[in-house]
């Protein structure tokens, strides 16, 4: 990529090296070919031809393109390009006239001398004029229209990434204080039993709000960061829970740090206690994440004491919902998710597979 002072000066170059060889082909290269004295006059109409021709190109690319034919005025914009073709013929046969050149290149041609014959009326209309105007129109109207379209495609980009951006923040505005509010319902429960253990749970659910305030305004954040605050949350819900519930947390033994989403794991935990939790029944859940070469897995496995059937969509709480569109958004193509609804096994299953660099 070029260095920041020179961008400004990459354009304009572009353009004169094209001139030179565009002016080169069309009306240097064949007159020199001819092998003969040409006048100077020829050189001189050789100029005001491609002094004409660029100002027929910039005329046509900054206001013919962008006032006629991108606002859908297509019949205007034929009538001037073609107006503006025969004139540019018939102001080089005017100076041809001026210069007095057929006279000039006829003796250029015949230094035996002999006296010149006629013009004939097809003298008058310049084919391979025309034809140059036409190619420089055309080329100057097919760079219009990628400029055009690459400016649009850009600012369509923009857009989507400012649209993606701002669905992001709004799902993750969503997200915490939907954790916070399930957390300060637990503690606020633990108050009426033990007090000790609530002033504990305020003291870590303090250290994890840092993590939620600070880390997560980022759009990533290290994956032992995200595995510390998964296991403050654990222990934060094993507090109020009594030794029916066996909470079994699997991390990977050396964390290889990569960068994730933040908060991206915390819904399917919660759902885990949520949903799986009994005053009653004795119960078991599985926390299990592994981290293999270019993969990370998590596993949450619960069983179901609120209603058979759940399914990820169907959580009453909006944080599934909202990490499935994170997903989507942040990681597309790049995730699956398999959930089993529990209906035989009384047994609700979360399996995350994302695949990360």
């Amino acid at each position: 990529m070029a260095p920041a002072f020179y961008r400004p000066y990459i354009k304009p170059l572009i353009h004169i090296l094209i001139w030179i060889l565009l002016g080169f082909m069309l009306l240097l290269f064949h007159p020199l070919s001819w092998q003969v004295t040409l006048p100077p006059e020829f050189w001189v109409k050789q100029a005001v031809l491609f002094c004409l021709l660029v100002a027929v190109f910039y005329l046509n690319s900054q206001v013919f393109v962008p006032r006629l034919l991108f606002r859908n005025k297509t019949s205007w914009f034929i009538v001037v390009l073609l107006a503006i073709s025969f004139a540019l013929m018939l102001l080089i046969q005017m100076v041809d006239l001026w210069l007095n050149l057929p006279e000039l290149m006829y003796r250029a041609f015949r230094p035996e001398g002999g006296s010149r014959p006629p013009l004939p009326r097809s003298h008058w209309f310049n084919t391979f004029l025309l034809l140059v105007a036409f190619l420089v129109s055309g080329i100057s109207t097919s760079v219009s229209a990628i400029q055009k379209w690459q400016k649009d495609f850009q600012v369509r980009q923009d857009l989507e990434q400012q649209r993606i951006s701002s669905e992001l923040l709004f799902l993750k505005a969503q997200i915490n204080p939907h954790f916070f509010f399930n957390t300060l319902n637990n503690i606020y429960a633990l108050t009426h039993s033990n007090v000790e253990l609530a002033r504990k749970a305020v003291h870590k659910l303090s250290r994890m709000m840092r993590y939620v305030l600070y880390e997560t305004q980022k759009d990533t954040t290290l994956l032992s960061q995200e595995i510390s605050f998964l296991q403050d949350y654990i222990e934060l819900m094993q507090l109020r829970l009594s030794d029916k519930v066996t909470v079994c947390f699997e991390k990977p033994e050396a964390v290889r740090d990569i960068l994730i989403a933040p908060m991206l794991f915390l819904p399917f935990v919660e759902n885990a206690f949520k949903h799986g939790v009994s005053a009653l029944e004795a119960s078991r859940i599985a926390i299990i994440l592994e981290q293999k070469e270019g993969q990370l897995q998590l596993l949450v496995r619960n069983p179901i004491f609120t209603r058979q059937g759940l399914v990820l969509e169907e959580s009453n709480g909006i944080g599934l919902v909202n990490t499935r569109r994170r997903l989507d958004l942040l990681y597309p193509g790049k995730y699956s998710i398999e959930v089993s609804d529990g209906i035989a096994t009384k047994e609700f299953l979360v399996k995350l597979s994302l695949r990360v660099a």
